[in-house]
Parts: structure tokens; sequence; C-alpha cells
């Protein structure tokens, strides 16, 4: 492909993506991503397309496009006019589509009782305008299995400008000024991770895109992936041309069906019309790239354990030095970046590295992309300027917490990062203040907690998944973890006392200090965190023998009060027979039989029973 075949194709691809020379046309796109499908959109969709093909609407084209972002509201569907106007409708179901097709687009009303505002909860009426789409600029947008609807949003007009007009060096340098850091986690700078790799002349150079994303409660990278995977491809064929590489991978989750699935189709794709393979637009320059799948090891997340499992090894971390620019995949220069990072090259190509530069704070240029889940009213996906506050995502996009109840942490970073409270809530988001609080960006998982969580049990909860996933290499990961869920079991247990928090505490520092690889050194971010912001709270499970919160089972004990209207529910709906009472009297729970599994607690009509 040539870059006049490019800009033909652009052309002609826009006008069928906007429609703007059909008078009466919609385009309703239905989010078909994993979130969506696991709503039911699959069903939506199929409804979709056979009543408009039944009632022989040639103007109304069906779509399935990525995570729109509001996954709270799925199955989401989009009605977009010839003008460009936009409709959303929430929670559709199979039944709704024909109300929305007779309604909206044969006789242009609105159905209202799908919009948004019945059952989106809380947030600033400007919530979407508080965003900004760079990383999703096309995810939710366009097919991502349809390379002309990508061209038609200035796709690979970038890998063009790249080739054809820039140098390698040119290349780099515009990255360098863009100040783009890693979005995974540790923040490095790209562009001069790039000139490291660059600078090792000759040879084979390898590309990699690391998009084994294991965080709990993470699904950026595959969001990214399922609803715009074509520019994953253009940016690293524009890095690979930057560092001299002729091989990239994406090495992806295999428990990412979707994101696998769509990823292939557009490297397929991409093939087909040269924009891989030999002499990409006519410049001499040669790409090839395919996908390896990871089969769910946390730790192939750190570079070098996902450059051993390309390799063919077991996924164990390496020492560092030497780094992978100098010698890394098959001992060869090698750069790695996450799937968000590279998703944000092609628009610092086009744009420029200045345009860049007007978003975000003076150290933490650019947007960043969060997965938003926990107790939280609208979770979803969202991409906000680097230096929005911690409050605007909870409260003015996340629409705050359920039920009225209070804030108490949000976890940053997943089973790396750390939890932060009420008082950093007017924290700017940015990589080195997130870090100096104990907690960090990591790659954009944001938990949110209220006061039912007990902060000693999430702390409890992600050491678990940090031992299950160590790789056992070193011993300070492998045994120094172990020993920390230890003693926090034995706390939430109410058998610690003073001495088992301060062996705790050193503990954590210890490891912190001297495991190999970054996943291993902060692995006690989560504990040391809490620590440091809920002592009170481990003070009450070791002194008082109390869990504040009524989460931890050894800690507290149910009972009924003398609001019990002797229903019997709770009798009824006990596994194990704990509860006695005579009809319309208050009941008893006998403390020797129950097991505290809180069955009676939901099941009672009143809120009679209570945890102390």
């Amino acid at each position: 492909m040539t870059k006049e075949q490019l800009l033909k194709i652009r052309k002609k691809a826009s006008e069928k993506l906007l429609m703007s020379k059909l008078p009466h046309a919609y385009r309703v796109a239905i989010g078909m991503a994993t979130c969506g499908v696991t709503a039911g959109a699959q069903p939506v969709y199929d409804e979709f397309v056979a009543e408009v093909k039944k009632r022989h609407l040639n103007d109304v084209f069906v779509a399935s496009v990525g995570c729109v972002g509001e996954c709270a509201l799925e199955p989401l569907v989009e009605v977009t006019d010839n003008q460009g106007v936009v409709t959303t409708y929430c929670k559709v179901k199979p039944e709704d589509v024909e109300k929305i097709i007779e309604n909206h687009l044969v006789n242009g009303r609105i159905v209202e009782d799908l919009l948004p505002s019945k059952f989106k909860k809380g947030g600033s009426s400007d919530a979407n305008a508080r965003q900004g789409r760079i990383a999703l600029r096309n995810c939710g947008i366009i097919n991502p299995e349809d390379l002309e609807e990508y061209i038609a949003r200035d796709g690979y007009l970038a890998l063009a400008k790249a080739l054809t007009e820039m140098t390698p060096e040119g290349v780099i340098e515009e990255v360098k000024k863009s100040n783009l850091r890693g979005r995974g986690g540790g923040g490095f700078p790209t562009g001069l991770k790039w000139s490291l790799a660059a600078r090792n002349k000759g040879g084979q150079h390898y590309l990699i895109c690391n998009a084994d994303e294991g965080d709990p409660g993470a699904f950026m990278d595959r969001s990214v992936l399922e609803g715009d995977p074509f520019g994953v491809i253009e940016a690293m064929t524009i890095a690979g041309y930057a560092i001299s590489a002729s091989q990239g991978y994406i090495y992806v989750r295999a428990e990412y069906p979707l994101a696998v699935t769509r990823i292939n189709k557009a490297i397929e794709k991409a093939y087909e019309v040269g924009l891989l393979g030999d002499n990409i637009f006519g410049s001499g320059f040669h790409f090839d790239l395919e996908t390896r799948l990871g089969a769910g090891a946390f730790v192939c997340g750190e570079e070098t354990a996902l450059m051993a499992s390309i390799e063919g090894e077991r996924g164990l971390p390496r020492n560092k030095p030497p780094f992978p620019a100098d010698e890394g995949l098959w001992k060869k220069p090698t750069i790695i970046n996450n799937v968000e990072t590279f998703a944000n090259i092609a628009p610092i190509i086009l744009k420029g590295a200045d345009w860049f530069n007007t978003i975000g704070t003076e150290k933490s240029r650019g947007t960043k992309v969060f997965a938003l889940g926990g107790k939280i009213n609208n979770t979803g996906l969202l991409e906000i300027p680097m230096g929005t506050t911690l409050r605007e995502v909870i409260y003015d996009i996340g629409g705050g917490i359920p039920n009225g109840r209070a804030f108490k942490a949000v976890q940053t970073g997943g089973p790396s990062g750390g939890c932060l409270t009420a008082q950093h809530l007017d924290t700017p988001i940015e990589y080195d203040t997130l870090v100096n609080l104990g907690s960090m960006m990591g790659s954009g998982g944001m938990i949110v907690m209220d006061d039912t969580n007990c902060m000693v049990d999430v702390a409890r909860f992600f050491l678990e998944f940090t031992v299950d996933e160590s790789c056992g290499k070193c011993i300070p990961c492998r045994e120094g973890t172990k020993r920390m869920l230890e003693l926090l079991e034995k706390i939430t247990k109410g058998k610690a006392d003073l001495k088992d928090l301060q062996t705790l505490e050193d503990l954590a520092n210890s490891i912190k200090d001297s495991a190999l690889c970054g996943l291993g050194q902060t692995a006690p971010n989560p504990v040391l965190s809490t620590l440091n912001n809920f002592r009170d709270e481990y003070l009450a499970h070791v002194v008082d023998k109390k869990c504040p919160a009524g989460v931890c089972k050894d800690l507290i004990q149910y009972y009924i009060t003398d609001k019990c209207i002797g229903c019997g529910r709770c009798k009824r709906g006990c596994p194990v027979g704990a509860i006695t009472g005579e009809n319309k009297k208050i009941h008893v729970i006998d403390h020797n039989i129950c097991i505290k599994c809180g069955a009676c607690k939901v099941a009672c009509p009143v809120g009679a029973i209570i945890t102390a």
C-alpha cells in the first residue's frame, strides 16, 4: 500500500463511517467487548441485525464495537445520526430492540426510559467532559475488525508520516519530546528507553508489547486490544522502525480470548494490504508481528520473565543489568512497552510532541486509562488527563459510593500498589505523587472501598494473591511473603500481639529492599500502606480482638436486637439451625453453633441483626 492509496481509502471510509451522503441514515453501535458480551450484548446485536434486515432499513448500519467505557450500564447501544448526534441507550435487552427501531430509527423519537439518566447513579453532569481520550480514542467508536473504519479515523497516517517523512532518530526524538512515560506501572520515559536500544547498531532487534495484564480488577489493556487492535499494531510498527527492529511480539494472556481473536484478525488484515511485512509504504522497512499467549502467570508481567516465556523457558525474572535494551530476547536488544503506552504513539507522531505536552502535568504528561471498580456506583473504563484528583474520579466520574456509605480507601496499582484514604482524595493522579504516598500508578487498576471493608483483610487478600503468584526464584519473595501472609491471618483471627505487628512491618520493609524483581519489591506495598494509613484498625484486631468493619469472622458475633419482629426469615435462612424463636417474638442466635456466614443478616427485612 502507498500513502496515496491510504488517503483514498481514508476518504471513502470516512464517508461511510460518518454517513455524510445519506440524509436519513443511522449507525447503531453495540458495545461488544468482554464487558458487553458478558452482560448480554450478543443477542441484542443479533436482534438489531435481524430486525433491520426484516424491515429493509437500508440506511441503518449495525456495527459491533469495543468497550464504550460505561461498563455498569451494559449492554450499551449508541445511535448516531448523519449529523453526528449520538444517543446512548443503556441496559438494552433483545425485547427493547423493536422499540428503539420503531421510535428512534423510523419515527425519530428518543426512547426516554432507556437513557443513561434512568440508570446512572451520581456523578457530575460533565463527567464525560472531564475525560480525554487518546489511548481509547477509537474504542467504542469503530468496528475493531474493520481496517477501513480504523483508517477513517486517521489510522496509519502516523506510520505513513514516520516512514516517509521522518528518520528513525527523528521518531525517537519526537517521543522523547512528548515526555511520554511508560503506562505499565514503572513510568520510565518511553523515548529514552527506545534510544537505549537504538544505540546498539546492527544485528537483530526485537520489540514486545506486554499485554499480560494480571492485576485483580484491571481490564485496561484488554479493552484497548478488543476495541482498537490496529492502533497497537500501527504503534508497534512505528516503534520497530525507530529502533531498527524487524520482529515484534504481542504477549497476551490466553484468558483474553476475544482480545486474542481480534488482534490476530487485525494482524492478518494488516499483512493482506501491506501494512506489515516487506517494504511498508515503499520505504524499504520490513516488520513482522505475531502473538504469543501467556499461561496466566502474574510474574510474566515482569519484562525479563515475559521474555523467558517467549523463549520457551519457565517465566522467571533475570538479574538486571544487563537491561533488555542491551541484551533482551535471545540476548538481542529488545524494547518492551505495554498496550496503553503503544496506544499513545500514533497520536504523538501525527499531532506532535508539543500537542501532547499541553495535556497533563509537568512530570506526568498526557492521559491515563483506569479500570474503576469496587464500591463505586458507576464502574467502568475511563481515561483522564494526568493531574485529575482522586476525588474527581471517584465522585464526579464514578458517582460516589453506593447506598450512601462512607468512602474509606482507594487501592491504586493492584497488588503492587497501596491504599489511600479520604485525606488523600484531593491528591492529583501523577506517577511521583502516588509513589510518595506509598502507592503507585500501576497499569491502571483503581478499586474503591467503603466502611464495610476491613483494611487488614484487604492487605491479606493482596498478599494471598502475591504468594500464589510468586515465581519462587528469590527467597525474600518466596518465603518472606508467606510469612507476611501467616502474620496477617494470625491478626485477622485475633491471635496476634504487638510483637507480631512489628515483625510484619519489619519483614515488609526487608522484602521491599531485597526481592529480585519489581513484583517482589512492591509486594509489601498493600501491607505497608494500610499499616501507615489504618494502623488503628490493626491495633483493634491485635489489642481489642475486634474487627471494626465486621469482616473477620473469628472476631465478630451476630446478635439479634429488639427490632426483631419475629418473622422467622433469619431462622429459615440459617444453614446450621443456630437461630431459635417463636413466631412474632424476638429470636436468639446460639453462638456455639453459628458459623458466622451472615445469611441471617441478609435475610432480615428490618435490619435487626448486627455484628459486634
